[in-house]
């Protein structure tokens, strides 16, 4: 398949671009968007399709893997002239492109194991990319030792395995430095990456915590790229995370990625409870999908532990067996039972443990000196890891011990192998071993009881003397705190810490009967087999594929700085309302409602002094004084504040409490008597010259029977009293609980407790139980308004309002007003509803069915708006309540200017 992308790294350092076809750089996105751009018109183009149920879409993209390393091997030539390089097999990465359809091309970027002077790097990057599709990141040597060794594996590889720096010798504290040189590094890969990408017909897969704010770098280029991260070692817990001095920088730069992936559940949970407590992200699970709602963007977040590479392993064994490995070692360790231990020489494998729990295994049970050996290979430190050079000490001190006191000619119950072993000599280890015991006090995936499992099941459809024919058996002593020990379900699973149980577990491992260990290696083996690398990468690409579908069909575009930087993405149809627009449609209206909640909407949420200053007071008289105008105030408030604070307002009315009380102001509504001349009737625009303090109030509720209430009091106070910093607002037609001021991550739990608790208990009542921003609410259950007025006309479904046994909601208040004024033939002919909440969204959703109901006719001027940039039901939005005093201040000079008075005379 021919590359889309640059294929010549020279062509495009010297400036000269390749030549793209016309249709195509026709229809790529410019690579700096300015402005908000829609691509709604791509829909149909099914060469853009990323319907994870199309997957023939796939064969047109293209995968750009990007991890710290590539997965090669480099080697000087003889000559000192140049260098050789290799695919290095054991290579994970290596092996994702299994999962990914034949014909699509996988591009590699990362770093490389050797130093390559400056004067050879560009034929080095030629060849690279030239035989083996990869793009070499070249990094200095001083900022190499500051991002790897210093950042990666002192500050983020300790953190995230539950290690905090408490002093400069255990751990080091945080270095600014080191930080720049891991940001530096991140903005060298995205750079790499952006030469050779194709944002249109690209994804990008970036592994692992080196390149953890790489997904800003390269969202501030590509508002649109498809682009997925996985994270290969543990998520610690918010407690620990929240430690790190640029902890919001790291996860507003994940946030930048369109699907996260984690080993565990435990991870993503640590990771979710990360955003929320920092930064007050909540997240959704829909069709077994977890999502995370950011700006408009849902980031998704994947949980599938990796597997193996089953074709390789099944090679190397057949290597082993011909070089007659296995065969070696089992007359080495004939008459023995042996356990194995591979693990990396790091701090956090637990090695020293383990063999501690060997010492007591042997001291417990003597029977099994002489007879068992724990086989503890030590591969080569990755780096400069913490407290190396102490932890080697221990382990070596271990060994002399033991074996000092347990060994004797012929037999030494450690043998501790810390040399590097080739692929043929550890497989042969794994096909000997009766049992292996991987016990790391803190581990990402850890591959080694999977590579285990295949090793014993042994080359199907081959028999030897060493991969005989019968049933396999095999034994996994494994950490609960490693990522595979969920998967592993008939392993024994330790508390290394335990020093005992671990001992104990040894000591079952080893006298479990031939028929148990059968079944636990096939039920393992049946695991491994189905879930090996390809099923883990090819999962990914279709969830990535589905998380990015709405990227073809959203308004983007990217606001903030530095780390701050994030994409808004909104419906095509969700646009900034234009005050000239608005104003025009309000001088050409005729009849006029007006629906305004109060918090933050006309008074910011975080105000001290909730009461309208007279600047608001001033406006809203003006737009009552037009007689043109239905204006309402509907809130949540109580109805006794809101009626003191808008007493002065003349012809102003009021829904409290969502609409539970209703006050339709000067202008009587259809249920508050008649009309002047003595008729009955609907609304006709006579004021009367009561105030509004003394404006009778209608119950728009479930009648006066509030009995429910007795029942809900007492369950709030049981989560009150047991959640500090939550409170109960008792209302007049509701009972809300709040935990604003509590932990927010026990909060939430609580909250969701209290919901189930109270859905249960309250199940035969009259009311809805539902969740909010920090709080629980109990309120009388809403019946939707159109249930009426389907039934009967439409006056007297407005006669018979204050009769009907009847809910509450923004909507149904919204849905009143509508029908009101159609009822009484001054329907509406411009409509301006703007709110800020998840409640308001109730009215929002009534006004875009109100003309299918004939309550607004299909020429009225809507304007529907939300305060701040955020999705929502409604087609418009303002950023602030700032802008929104602005508008309605420009309505209140439209009512006063000369043009509106005309069209009144008219």
């Amino acid at each position: 398949m021919i590359s889309r992308s640059y294929t010549n790294l020279l062509e495009l350092a010297s400036g000269n671009f390749p030549v793209m076809g016309r249709e195509r750089e026709r229809r790529r996105l410019p690579r700096v968007m300015t402005v908000p751009g829609s691509i709604s018109e791509f829909d149909d183009d099914q060469a853009y399709s990323v319907s994870s149920d199309n997957p023939s879409s796939l064969a047109s993209d293209r995968m750009i893997i990007v991890a710290n390393q590539l997965p090669l091997k480099a080697k000087r030539r003889p000559d000192n002239k140049g260098w050789t390089f290799s695919w290095d097999d054991d290579s994970l990465l290596l092996r994702v492109k299994d999962g990914f359809p034949e014909d699509m091309e996988v591009l590699f970027v990362g770093s490389l194991s050797v130093d390559v002077d400056p004067i050879e790097q560009d034929d080095a990057a030629q060849l690279l990319l030239d035989r083996y599709k990869c793009v070499p990141t070249f990094l200095p040597p001083n900022l190499l030792e500051k991002f790897y060794d210093g950042f990666c594996k002192k500050q983020l590889w300790p953190l995230f395995h539950y290690m905090l720096p408490y002093s400069v010798d255990h751990g080091g504290r945080f270095d600014r430095s080191m930080w720049e040189a891991y940001v530096t590094v991140n903005k060298l890969f995205s750079q790499k990456v952006i030469e050779v990408l194709n944002p249109d017909d690209d994804f990008v897969w970036i592994h692992d915590y080196h390149l953890m704010v790489l997904p800003t770098f390269l969202r501030r280029r590509f508002i649109r790229l498809r682009m997925g991260f996985f994270l290969h070692s543990p998520f610690p817990s918010s407690e620990i995370y929240r430690s790190l001095p640029v902890r919001e920088e790291i996860l507003r730069a994940l946030l930048n990625s369109d699907l996260i992936g984690f080993h565990t559940f435990d991870y993503a949970r640590h990771f979710l409870s990360c955003c929320s407590r920092m930064l007050g992200l909540e997240y959704q699970s829909k069709r077994g999908y977890i999502g995370l709602d950011y700006f408009g963007r849902t980031i998704g977040i994947k949980i599938m532990p990796v597997g193996i590479h089953l074709g390789h392993i099944e090679s190397v064994m057949k290597l082993a067996d011909k070089e007659l490995k296995v065969d070696e070692l089992k007359k080495q360790f004939e008459g023995k039972t042996v356990l194995l231990g591979v693990d990396d020489m790091d701090v956090f494998k637990g090695i020293n443990l383990k063999l501690l729990a060997m010492e007591h295994m042997l001291k417990e049970h003597p029977m099994w000196q002489g007879k068992a050996v724990l086989i503890q290979i030590a591969n080569p430190a990755r780096g400069k890891g913490i407290d190396l050079e102490e932890i080697q000490a221990e382990i070596q001190e271990s060994c002399r011990r033991i074996n000092e006191n347990f060994g004797k000619p012929g037999y030494e119950p450690i043998v501790f192998i810390d040399r590097p072993l080739s692929g043929c000599e550890r497989m042969a280890y794994y096909s000997i071993a009766e049992c292996v015991v991987v016990t790391p006090v803190r581990d990402g995936m850890n591959l080694t009881p999977y590579e285990y499992v295949a090793c014993r099941q042994g080359i199907p459809g081959m028999e030897t003397d060493s991969n005989p024919s019968g049933p396999k058996k095999s034994m996994i002593i494994v950490s609960e705190f490693i990522g595979c020990s969920p998967s592993l379900t008939g392993a024994i699973r330790v508390n290394p810490w335990n020093v005992e149980a671990t001992a104990e577990s040894m000591n079952e491992a080893m006298s479990m009967s031939d028929s148990d260990q059968q079944l636990r290696h096939e039920k393992h083996y049946r695991y491994v087999s189905t879930h090996d690398v390809a099923y883990w990468s090819r999962s990914f690409l279709q969830d990535m594929e589905r998380t990015c579908a709405d990227h073809f069909r959203k308004r983007s575009w990217g606001i903030g700085l530095g780390f701050g930087f994030r994409v808004v993405a909104l419906d095509p149809n969700f646009r900034k309302l234009s005050i000239d627009d608005i104003v025009s449609a309000y001088i050409r209206a005729k009849s006029r409602a007006i629906l305004l909640d109060y918090d933050g909407t006309m008074m910011p949420q975080n105000s001290i002094i909730k009461a309208p200053d007279s600047d608001v007071m001033a406006i809203l008289n003006r737009l009552c004084g037009d007689k043109k105008n239905r204006v309402f105030i509907v809130s949540g408030r109580g109805r006794n504040s809101l009626s003191k604070w808008f007493s002065p307002c003349r012809n102003l009315g009021i829904a409290a409490e969502h609409g539970y009380f209703f006050s339709w102001g000067y202008r009587r509504g259809p249920t508050m008597g008649k009309r002047n001349d003595g008729t009955d009737g609907l609304w006709s625009g006579e004021s009367t010259e009561t105030s509004s303090q003394d404006e009778e109030w209608e119950i728009c509720g479930q009648s006066s029977d509030f009995g429910w209430m007795q029942m809900t009091k007492p369950v709030m106070n049981l989560y009150t009293e047991a959640t500090d910093g939550s409170s109960i607002e008792l209302k007049e037609s509701a009972l809300v609980w709040q935990y604003r001021d509590a932990d927010q991550g026990f909060g939430s739990a609580q909250a969701k407790e209290l919901l189930d608790h109270l859905e249960s208990v309250l199940a035969n009542e009259p009311v809805a139980v539902k969740s909010g921003q920090f709080i629980v609410e109990v309120k009388p259950q809403a019946f939707a308004w159109h249930d009426f007025t389907e039934e009967y006309s439409l006056v007297i479904a407005v006669s018979l309002m204050s009769k009907i046994i009847k809910g509450v909601s923004k909507g149904l208040v919204a849905e009143k007003i509508f029908t009101s004024m159609a009822g009484s033939g001054n329907q509406a002919d411009f409509v301006l509803c703007i709110g800020d909440d998840r409640s308001d969204e109730d009215m929002f959703e009534i006004i875009g069915k109100a003309v299918s109901k004939n309550i607004l006719s299909a020429n009225t001027a809507v304007f529907a708006c939300t305060v701040g940039q955020k999705p929502s039901k409604a087609k418009y939005y303002l950023d602030d309540t700032t802008e929104v005093m602005t508008m309605l201040e420009s309505l209140a000079e439209a009512t006063d200017s000369p043009a509106s008075s005309d069209d009144e005379t008219d």
